[in-house]
């Protein structure tokens, strides 16, 4: 049953001998623990299963009555796997839409492509900013909810100031800042579809795109040449990226050291650098830096709905004080 965008749910825990009882009983649980802090902070998207039972390594997320799956390390999704996840899910939210994404480990040198041409967008909110999602045609959905409490805290920080976004994919953090209070947002991606993305995104929360405008460049080449300061830069970086629009491929362990060295000049007085990465392997190296106070941030920033302590790494960078 849904009641105001909400999914309601009524069935009790579940008893019986199917071997798929744990997973039911784990998505009931965790759905109904989450929805109560959603409701609080006006969110309807967010994770419900986080690879919590061993026999089941999937993740599924909530976007406001429609699902995504997450299968990890298959070629293809595990028949019996993506069978039990419907019934599953059928049997606790009725006949809801499902979509599915294969995580798999790719080359170096692979992209990750357009994988549908449905155009089937549709908006959901968090913490009561509004965002264009799209569940069939693109491998990622158009926000990253692993970085949701990293975006409300630069909107809380962002009153009257300046801010930079670097590969701003659909712009959430330049849109939040802007929600926030944020005088002027810069956003820079390399893609033409990210890039129109995040000006539907500026546009649905009503917001000028004069104030924040969006550049698509490739981010390496915009620090080169970029001399306006900002009170708030991000830096959330692919892993690795091969694009044609690019000189060479991209590597965050690689390239990290080039973007931070270039970002930091840019800082206002008093600024603040964020730099995010999904990469598990990634080590920030200190000593291979210009001068500046570095603190980690990641437990600060994890969601309330993710297991995965390691889904990414946060840091907070600011000048040196003397």
């Amino acid at each position: 049953m849904r009641t105001n965008g909400w999914t309601i749910l009524n069935l009790p825990l579940i008893t019986d001998t199917d071997k798929s009882s744990h997973l039911k009983n784990c998505i009931r649980n965790n759905y109904l623990h989450v929805r109560k802090w959603a409701m609080r902070v006006n969110t309807n998207c967010f994770r419900i299963y986080d690879r919590d039972i061993k026999e089941y390594p999937i993740a599924i997320d909530y976007f406001d009555g429609r699902f995504c799956v997450h299968y990890f390390d298959f070629d293809e999704p595990r028949e019996d796997l993506a069978e039990i996840t419907k019934d599953t899910l059928h049997a606790l939210f009725g006949n809801c839409p499902i979509y599915a994404r294969t995580r798999i480990r790719r080359e170096k040198t692979e992209q990750y492509e357009k994988v549908g041409g449905s155009k089937e967008f549709f908006s959901v909110l968090e913490y009561g900013v509004k965002f264009w999602v799209n569940l069939a045609d693109y491998l990622d959905t158009g926000l990253f909810l692993d970085h949701r409490e990293i975006r409300r805290y630069v909107a809380s920080i962002a009153k009257g100031k300046r801010l930079l976004n670097l590969f701003a994919y659909t712009c959430s953090f330049s849109v939040h800042a802007a929600k926030g209070g944020a005088v002027f947002t810069k956003s820079v991606d390399m893609s033409n579809t990210y890039t129109a993305w995040g000006e539907e995104n500026f546009r649905l929360n009503d917001l000028p795109l004069k104030n924040n405008p969006i550049i698509r460049a490739d981010c390496l080449k915009f620090l080169e040449n970029e001399r306006d300061s900002y009170d708030i830069i991000i830096i959330d970086p692919p892993t690795i990226s091969r694009s044609k629009k690019m000189d060479k491929m991209f590597d965050i362990q690689e390239d990290y050291v080039f973007l931070i060295s270039k970002a930091l000049p840019l800082l206002a007085s008093d600024g603040v650098l964020f730099f995010s990465t999904n990469s598990r392997k990634f080590i920030l190296d200190p000593s291979k830096l210009p001068p500046c106070q570095i603190l980690n941030v990641t437990s600060k920033t994890l969601p309330i709905d993710f297991r995965d302590p390691k889904i990414h790494q946060c840091w907070r960078l600011t000048e040196k004080k003397s």
